[in-house]
């Protein structure tokens, strides 16, 4: 069967947040049994970390919580505005960054949209842990767990 929905979760370096992001809504999706209905990847605004593994401390927060990542980084291209349904990104910052980006694509079908957008505890941003603690990396995926599962449920 073909996937009807996309999703791409997009940050600045795609190593910390979005790769956090992408992996949690895979798991998600995958236990709510539609992860079939789903094409889902992340990407960064910037070009940086272009094929390097996710944050160790990302990677360890994951494994923490018994899911799996083997995405290496990319930066959003021009044709991610055209194929994918929602581009959802991690601050400002990035909003920024996607919405010059989308002005400039013919035939944009993204909704480009912050991920706390959608969270249940009202918390818009969420914030880089690249130069925080473990304790940071740990919010990023709670908050990734809430918006992702709201998210999903409004789009199932």
């Amino acid at each position: 069967m073909a996937t009807s929905k996309s999703v791409l979760f997009v940050c600045l370096g795609n190593i910390c947040r979005s790769p956090i992001a992408e992996a949690v809504f895979r798991k998600q999706a995958t236990d709510k049994g539609v992860a079939n209905d789903w094409c889902i990847d992340s990407g960064a605004t910037s070009n940086w970390n272009e094929g390097s593994s996710p944050d160790a401390r990302g990677i360890a927060c994951l494994r923490k919580h018994g899911i799996e990542t083997d995405h290496s980084a990319r930066q959003v291209t021009q044709d991610d505005f055209q194929s994918y349904d929602y581009m959802l990104c991690m601050d400002e910052s990035n909003l920024s960054d996607l919405n010059k980006k989308a002005s400039k694509v013919k035939n944009c079908k993204a909704k480009v949209e912050l991920l706390g957008s959608y969270d249940p505890q009202k918390v818009l941003i969420i914030r880089d842990p690249y130069y925080g603690s473990d304790q940071d990396f740990e919010t990023v995926y709670e908050q990734c767990v809430r918006c992702c599962n709201a998210f999903l449920e409004a789009n199932s």
